[in-house]
């Protein structure tokens, strides 16, 4: 029992790392001059809740359209979380540039 809950805890510390390190690379990705970069990780966790999608198969003589639905839903909420970060991110940006222009032209 004690091996199975280390190994949970395990699973469970390798995940965060990941979902941290990713929150972290896509505010690193957005914050660069050039706005393609920030975009990459939005896309390809769009990109993968597609696949997931079109791997719902019908069962029977009806298609499982609640299940695509649900797939879709739920597979893009990294997609609508990492596209929240860029657009604050880059809003923050816009900001700067406008506020840097200010301050050249009271100079």
């Amino acid at each position: 029992m004690a091996i199975a809950s280390r190994a949970t805890i395990l699973l469970v510390v390798v995940m965060l790392v990941f979902v941290v390190g990713g929150i972290f690379l896509e505010v690193f990705l957005a914050r660069r001059k050039a706005k393609w970069p920030g975009l990459v990780l939005p896309v390809l966790t769009f990109l993968y809740a597609l696949a997931m999608a079109l791997n719902i198969t019908s069962v029977g003589d009806r298609f499982p359209w609640a299940a695509l639905l649900g797939t879709l839903v739920l597979g893009n909420i990294p997609t609508v979380i990492l596209l929240a970060i860029y657009f604050a991110c880059r809003e923050k940006q816009g900001r700067d540039k406008e506020q840097d222009k200010m301050r050249i032209e009271d100079l």
